[in-house]
């Protein structure tokens, strides 16, 4: 088989796939995408070749886009690796590889040092939630614990800081670019 016929393979099984996983008929995904129910059946199948004026209504009908129904299946990695900072006393996994809507990327950390001394600022807007352990957030002049179950949110124009209290914590963080760049290289 060929790539492409490869990857025209993958797009039926998905649509076929995302169809069941909703349990939806081929009339009731038919209705929705304003095809008939014998062409779905012939393009789920491989006896019709999928027009891209049919791809897209049917993604639209499954609540998925155009580019999830079509990317192309790679062969990477897909162990997340942990990137150490032992001078900065913090472990990031980074669980977008590229940037999400907005441009927002999606970290865990795991902080072993006391919240620093100095404080920074940088475009933007951060965001965390504490999945274990207490986190130190030196927000200008105050000292905020955030426990395990909290989140913060906050402008990174307002110089900040933050920290583990009591020993290792671990959060979920979203960054915009400005965040990633500035947090995470």
């Amino acid at each position: 088989m060929t790539q492409d016929g490869a990857l025209d393979e993958l797009v039926r099984k998905r649509i076929r796939g995302l169809r069941v996983a909703k349990g939806w008929s081929l009339d009731d995904l038919a209705s929705r995408c304003y095809l008939s129910p014998s062409t779905l059946s012939r393009i789920e199948t491989g006896h019709r070749r999928i027009a891209l004026d049919q791809l897209a209504p049917i993604a639209r009908a499954l609540g998925t886009t155009l580019d999830q129904l079509v990317e192309s299946p790679d062969d990477e990695d897909v162990v997340i690796r942990p990137r150490r900072d032992v001078v900065r006393g913090v472990t990031t996994w980074m669980l977008t590889p590229e940037p999400g809507p907005h441009g927002v990327f999606v970290a865990k950390m795991r902080i072993t040092r006391p919240v620093p001394a100095d404080l920074r600022v940088h475009p933007g807007k951060d965001w965390f939630t504490v999945l274990s352990g207490t986190v130190v957030l030196r927000l200008g002049e105050r000292t905020i614990l955030v426990e395990a179950g909290q989140a913060a949110s906050f402008s990174t124009m307002t110089p900040h800081a933050i920290g583990a209290h009591g020993g290792p914590a671990e959060i979920l963080c979203v960054f915009d670019h400005d965040g990633q760049r500035t947090h995470l290289l």
